[in-house]
């Protein structure tokens, strides 16, 4: 296995060994629908109730979820930051773009998949049609 591709396994496996104190990582997944991932941001928390330091990767045409090099340079961030706990999202959260940054208005004109759907199950609400 190339050593690029461990990246994916180690952030993965860091995931999964639980709480492990301060300073703790977190990655979310963020896409125009729930199949593909266009944007992560990786958040550091150097204490309960800290702000975030948060830092993102995009891919225009791939995957983020499943891109080794992303994974990478996330894993030498959170390393740099001396993190010991990593959570991962398991489920997209939404829309790459940022509301007052990237468009105005409640909803992105762009990623019309998310008008109306609760973003942590993607579940499209009955008031919207």
């Amino acid at each position: 296995m190339p050593m690029i591709d461990r990246s994916l396994n180690r952030l993965r496996k860091k995931s999964r060994r639980g709480m492990r104190g301060y300073p703790m990582g977190t990655v979310a997944y963020y896409g125009p629908d729930n199949s593909r991932a266009t944007k992560l941001a990786a958040g550091v928390l150097m204490f309960a109730g800290a702000e975030a330091e948060i830092r993102t990767w995009f891919s225009e045409t791939g995957d983020v979820r499943v891109d080794a090099a992303i994974a990478a340079e996330v894993l030498a961030y959170f390393e740099t930051q001396g993190v010991l706990t990593v959570t991962i999202a398991e489920r997209m959260l939404g829309c790459p773009h940022q509301e007052g940054i990237d468009y105005d208005g409640q909803y992105c004109p762009v990623c019309v998949y998310w008008i109306g759907r609760d973003r942590f199950s993607g579940i499209k609400s009955k008031a919207s049609g």
